[in-house]
């Protein structure tokens, strides 16, 4: 999560009086009793998707109807927009304004290709990534979408792997970030993962300017059904990242770790109650760099697990119900459920699997 996310006293300011004036009085106080402001995907009490603006509190304070489910989120704190990304194998993303200035845009996945559920920005707002699925090739791409032009997609880059699925940009916007899960998909087969006896996970840098692959890191012989799912960026532009496994269930994979440009990958050696606790399967990370810790959680396990950055030593182990996203809050993290949690605020929603912090 980037150093540049804006507090409440912020994106009060940002919203004007049009936005507040429109809020329900319980969504006011919610607004003022918080210190963040925080967007993610959520199914309604009645089926429908949207994207909800929530508190660290867990108070909904606002939603925008989506088209379909969404997975992913990404935020511009130079522009003030937000993207939902449709869940694999999605065609749609929208992007917003949280603020609710103006009206969503919706783009579609160029023909043959869909999206993954992820995306970023580039630091000045200007260029929107999305990680894609060139299905027939059977390639991962990178979609760029232009900011300053409704979104029309003005091009795409390879990932130099297959199966792309969460990506990120360096701190300078010169690096795009990828994790190639390794796992192929065709739309036809719905969410069928085709490979999974030749699985060729990867994390790979690439130049943002032109595409060309700066850096890849393989993952080991052994740990080749280790999909490499999730990344975010400490304060020192270090990489971390989290994994799922697609091997078999007694086995004790690492399933944290990180590197930085001119490294080689170096996994937390979680004690193995974790591992168990995880369920071999992390659903989503995220680094909180003024406390220097770093998040996961896992779904399948019901667990949110805090770790120190520095040390790499597991700070703490929270038992949670369908643990969903993850994202940075004041001395630790916010947590959301598929059941209805935001940090133990009960709400009639399932929250998505992401959370960004806005």
């Amino acid at each position: 999560m980037r150093s540049t996310t804006i507090d409440r006293r912020s994106f009060v300011k940002a919203a004007g009086i049009g936005f507040l004036a429109g809020l329900a009085p319980r969504s006011l106080m919610a607004l003022e009793r918080s210190d963040a402001v925080y967007a993610s995907g959520i199914r309604t009490g009645d089926g429908s998707f949207a994207v909800a603006t929530v508190t660290e509190r867990g108070e909904i304070v606002d939603q925008v109807a989506l088209p379909a489910r969404a997975h992913g989120m990404a935020f511009s704190a130079a522009t003030g927009k937000a993207a939902a990304f449709a869940r694999r194998p999605g065609t749609y993303a929208m992007i917003f304004d949280p603020r609710n200035k103006g009206e969503p845009v919706v783009i579609n996945s160029r023909e043959g290709r869909h999206f993954y559920g992820h995306g970023a920005f580039s630091p000045d707002g200007r260029i929107l990534y999305a990680s894609e699925n060139d299905f027939d090739g059977n390639r991962g791409m990178i979609g760029l979408y232009d900011a300053t032009d409704r979104f029309t997609r003005i091009g795409e880059f390879e990932t130099y792997g297959i199966g792309p699925h969460d990506m990120t940009v360096s701190e300078d916007g010169r690096l795009l970030i990828v994790a190639n899960g390794g796992i192929e998909t065709h739309p036809d087969f719905g969410r069928i993962k085709l490979n999974l006896g030749e699985m060729q996970p990867s994390l790979v840098l690439i130049d943002a300017a032109s595409g060309a692959l700066v850096e890849k890191h393989l993952l080991p012989a052994e740990w080749s059904a280790l999909s490499t799912r999730h990344v975010d960026l400490d304060g020192d532009g270090r990489i971390w990242f989290a994994c799922q496994y697609e091997g078999h269930r007694k086995d004790l994979p690492p399933l944290v770790g990180h590197f930085a440009k001119g490294e080689d990958l170096t996994f937390i050696d979680l004690p193995q109650e974790t591992t168990r606790r995880l369920a071999n399967y992390v659903g989503a990370i995220a680094v909180n760099r003024s406390a220097g810790l770093v998040g996961v959680t896992s779904p399948k396990g019901g667990a949110s697990v805090t770790i120190d950055a520095r040390t790499g030593k597991v700070l703490s182990e929270t038992i949670i119900a369908d643990a969903a996203g993850i994202a940075p809050a004041k001395g630790g993290f916010a947590v959301s459920s598929y059941d209805g949690d935001f940090l133990s605020t009960r709400s009639d929603v399932a929250w998505d699997q992401h959370i960004v912090r806005i």
